[in-house]
């Protein structure tokens, strides 16, 4: 049996993730698909435009069968973290046999030999790391200069290297590092990425990067985004725009966390996960010189501090992840599965997972001390804890900016049984 995992966000599903799934099915002909999926914020730190469950709705109708969450303890981390926290995830159900991810250079032999020198570290590429650090490059972008100069050493084409700029490689190659890390025997293949880049804030028609389609959403420009979504997407993205679920951007939560980080001082800053080489100072100093969150922005930021850090160290404090949680989460990996919906055949598989799943399955959040205390699987039960109710947190805090105030009224992932898609007759 094939059972093809996907890493997604689907923030929100376009038609480029229509396309990667298509191959992906083609390449592996599974049986089953499975999506390890983002909650409510995403890796660059941003909210995701429609929550968890109405995304988790379309995945389904464009033929996702299990959709589960990628617990927000990984989804907000950088993509050693994120790619850390998805594998692990992937791993632990038991039964997923190939995972397929879209890459700019669709190179898969080069980014394994990239993958293996991150996981075995050798001490010339380590010194290397360590010097293009000292001379004050974001982790990146050291990363990369010291690749390439390791490259040049061991005769091969540095200038290879230089795919590594654009994030579908990025993240391919922390997939693969985290595979080896957790010894995983999933198979591992790319798809050629189309269309527009990532970060392309351009509308680019059909295939328009997910980036330029929330900003056609947040201009209300609808017959240009729908061009670049199917249609199941965009009745989607509508009804929930029209329930009061929806949009929620970045820029809604921008006073709130100004007001946040003016009232902590540099020690509680100390303590939050990624915060180091005098940020803490900087997020101090900033929020009390600035008058809002996008002016918050570019004060902190520096030529070692990227935007999307900023933004993901925003939520870490906001969320008030410590250092000692992340980086247990981070050696233990995930410590469940949430299950956020599934269609009927993706019941076939979920009964399978309950057999063979290496880490306990919650799908009915209000029963989730029950599962932990059945469970007879080798789970940290203290970080089990803390990492789903930082996934209820996160939820709550996300919902507090839908433009509907009754919608707001809840705490949904206890009010929301996971999306069950019936098979249309």
């Amino acid at each position: 049996m094939k059972v093809l995992g996907v890493v997604v966000e689907y923030n929100p599903f376009h038609n480029g993730h229509l396309y990667h799934l298509t191959q992906a099915r083609e390449i592996v002909k599974p049986e089953y698909t499975i999506a390890v999926m983002s909650g409510n914020f995403c890796q660059r730190g941003e909210p995701a435009v429609i929550d968890k469950f109405a995304r988790t709705e379309i995945a389904l109708k464009m033929g996702i069968d299990v959709v589960l969450e990628l617990p927000t303890a990984f989804a907000i981390q950088d993509a050693g973290g994120f790619a850390f926290g998805a594998v692990s995830l992937l791993d632990s159900t038991g039964v997923v046999t190939d995972v397929v991810f879209g890459s700019e250079s669709n190179d898969i032999d080069f980014l394994w030999q990239v993958a293996k020198i991150l996981f075995e570290q050798p001490e010339e590429y380590k010194a290397l790391l360590h010097e293009e650090l000292k001379k004050g490059y974001s982790f990146p972008n050291a990363r990369k200069f010291a690749l390439m100069r390791y490259f040049s050493l061991k005769g091969w084409n540095e200038k290879n290297v230089l795919r590594l700029e654009k994030s579908n490689d990025i993240l391919g190659v922390e997939y693969l590092h985290s595979a080896l890390r957790i010894g995983s025997s999933i198979r591992f293949h790319t798809i050629k990425r189309v269309g527009a880049e990532e970060k392309d804030i351009s509308f680019k028609g059909k295939f328009s990067s997910a980036t330029a389609i929330r900003n056609l959403l947040r201009e209300e420009k609808w017959s240009e985004a729908r061009e670049s979504l199917p249609e199941a997407s965009y009745e989607i993205l509508m009804r929930e725009f029209k329930e009061g679920r929806g949009p929620v951007f970045l820029e809604y939560m921008g006073d709130f966390m100004l007001a946040f980080f003016r009232l902590k001082e540099r020690e509680y800053f100390e303590k939050i996960h990624g915060f180091s080489e005098g940020l803490e100072k900087r997020f101090q100093v900033c929020a009390r010189q600035t008058g809002s969150y996008k002016d918050f922005l570019e004060c902190v930021k520096a030529k070692r501090f990227t935007f999307s850090r900023i933004r993901r160290l925003s939520l870490f404090s906001v969320l008030e992840m410590s250092k000692e949680f992340v980086e247990e989460s981070n050696e233990k990996g995930p410590q469940y599965i949430r299950v956020l919906g599934f269609t009927e055949k993706g019941r076939e598989i979920l009964a399978i997972m309950r057999k063979k799943a290496k880490l306990p399955i919650v799908t009915n959040m209000s029963l989730y001390r029950k599962v932990l205390e059945k469970t007879e699987l080798p789970v940290d039960r203290n970080l089990f804890v803390e990492q789903l109710k930082l996934d209820v947190k996160a939820t709550n805090f996300y919902s507090t900016f839908f433009p509907s105030k009754e919608e707001r009224c809840r705490e949904r992932d206890f009010a929301i049984h996971p999306v069950f898609l019936r098979t249309e007759t």
